[in-house]
C-alpha cells in the first residue's frame, strides 16, 4: 500500500485534535461508501486504503489505552465490512452514524 498522506504522515498529523483527526477518517469512509454504492472499486478500494493509512497514523499519536482499544476495533470493523465477510454486521449507516459526531465536534471548535 502506497503512502497517500505523506505530508500528514511527516507529522502534521499530530498537531489536529482527536476529534479533527476521526472527522478527517470519517471522510475517507464517506467517500469509500460513496464509490461504493457507485459501483466504482478501484475509487473505493483507494479511499478505502486511505482510511486504514489515516486510522494508522491516529494510533500511532494516540496516548491513552481506551483510545488505542477503540481505534484497533474500528479499523478490525472496517476491514471486515470493505474487504472481510462483515461479521460484525455493518451497514454503511452505521459507520456514517459512527464518525457524525467526530465532524460536529471538530466543527465545534472553529
Amino acid at each position: 500500500m502506497n503512502q497517500q498522506h505523506k505530508e500528514l504522515a511527516a507529522g502534521r498529523w499530530k498537531q489536529l485534535s482527536f476529534f479533527e483527526q476521526m472527522a478527517n477518517i470519517g471522510g475517507e469512509v464517506e467517500r469509500a461508501l460513496n464509490w461504493k454504492a457507485r459501483q466504482n472499486h478501484e475509487y473505493s478500494q483507494k479511499a478505502f486504503e486511505r482510511t486504514l493509512e489515516l486510522i494508522d497514523l491516529t494510533i500511532d499519536s494516540v496516548t491513552g489505552m481506551a483510545r488505542f482499544k477503540e481505534l484497533s476495533r474500528v479499523r478490525e470493523a472496517i476491514v471486515d465490512f470493505f474487504a472481510g465477510s462483515n461479521q460484525f454486521g455493518s451497514t454503511e449507516i452505521s459507520w456514517k452514524r459512527y464518525f457524525l459526531p467526530f465532524t460536529y465536534a471538530a466543527r465545534r471548535r472553529y
